[in-house]
């Protein structure tokens, strides 16, 4: 076996994959959940709008996550069977929430004319069931998976403040792909979820270190601190940059339309960076490290050479779906 696929170095790969498909799912499929959720703030021609915006990927972006569950499943068995003992409920419901808006999605347009308000409700509840468990999950995770009311408190903290990060997300794609009093709509509600996400990313920011002493070492002891500083200091800078954007926004000439979802991406990016370097190198907090969760080397290497053709695969597909459906959306057609 080559010295680059030993023991160490193998666990190391599939941590960043996980990774890598976990912040995309996060980032493609949490603005379709904000986009779903955003549209119990709209009216039925808008709502269609907005399907449409999200129509030809929404499906896809869901890969992703099936993609991040199957390496932790198959790399890491032994912290999948304690994350999922710790998250089995959640877990259920958000499998609920996703496959309530599958159905929705399609039977919205399908169902008698009379019926279609419900369908596009169950839209907006799977929508919103969906990043509210995930949000949940993401508090147990941070706590490390303690008991307590404590626990369970920021659990429900974390949950709204994702909600509102998807809706963020959502809005900021809105903006993008639409025009109009639509358009117009979706910068206020990027100004206002723009405001619920710096609150959620300054309490999770906040309450990560307090949760472990090792944490607490890694971001505030020296020369760490200074060499991290850039990871808060852009996130600032970021938000305050969007904020003033947005009061240019919309724009006549439509040129810039997609700068607030580059941007929220940014945050994303940044909040899963600084995330990942607090909790590294384990992957259930403070229990178990990636080496310790790892299957054995002879496994890795064989599940690895499968995902180097099914990644560049699903990557491939994702560029190639967004690049042809790229611009203003068109009304989504079912026949």
């Amino acid at each position: 076996m080559p010295a680059l696929l030993d023991g160490q170095t193998l666990p190391l790969i599939f941590a960043a994959l996980m990774g890598i498909a976990i912040l995309a799912y996060v980032i493609l499929d949490g603005y379709d959940l904000g986009v779903g959720m955003l549209m119990a703030l709209a009216d039925r021609q808008e709502r269609d709008r907005m399907v449409a915006t999200i129509g030809p990927f929404w499906d896809a972006n869901e890969t992703w996550l099936v993609l991040g569950i199957g390496l932790l499943l198959v790399a890491f068995p032994t912290a999948h069977g304690m994350v999922l003992q710790a998250l089995y409920l959640p877990v259920a419901l958000m499998l609920l929430g996703l496959t309530l808006r599958g159905v929705a999605f399609e039977f919205r347009v399908k169902a008698q004319e009379q019926y279609q308000r419900w369908w596009d409700w169950a839209f907006v509840g799977g929508s919103a069931l969906s990043a509210l468990t995930q949000g949940y999950m993401l508090g147990l995770y941070i706590m490390g998976f303690q008991e307590g009311w404590l626990t369970h408190a920021f659990a429900i903290g974390a949950a709204a403040g994702l909600a509102a990060a998807y809706g963020f997300m959502g809005a900021t794609w809105l903006v993008g792909k639409t025009d109009g009093d639509l358009q117009a709509r979706a910068v206020r509600w990027t100004r206002l979820t723009l405001v619920a996400t710096a609150i959620g990313m300054v309490a999770v920011s906040l309450a990560t270190p307090l949760v472990s002493p090792r944490i607490f070492e890694r971001w505030f002891s020296f020369p760490n601190m200074i060499g991290l500083m850039p990871i808060p200091l852009m996130t600032a800078a970021l938000f305050v940059a969007l904020w003033v954007f947005l009061r240019r926004m919309p724009r006549l000439d439509h040129s810039l339309d997609f700068v607030p979802f580059m941007g929220a991406m940014s945050l994303f990016v940044l909040g899963f960076l600084g995330l990942a370097y607090s909790f590294y190198p384990y992957i259930v907090p403070e229990k178990l490290t990636i080496w310790q969760a790892a299957s054995s080397p002879e496994s890795l290497v064989i599940i690895l050479m499968g995902a180097l053709v099914v990644l560049p695969f699903i990557a491939c597909y994702t560029a190639f779906s967004y690049y042809v459906f790229r611009g203003k959306a068109t009304e989504l057609r079912y026949d």
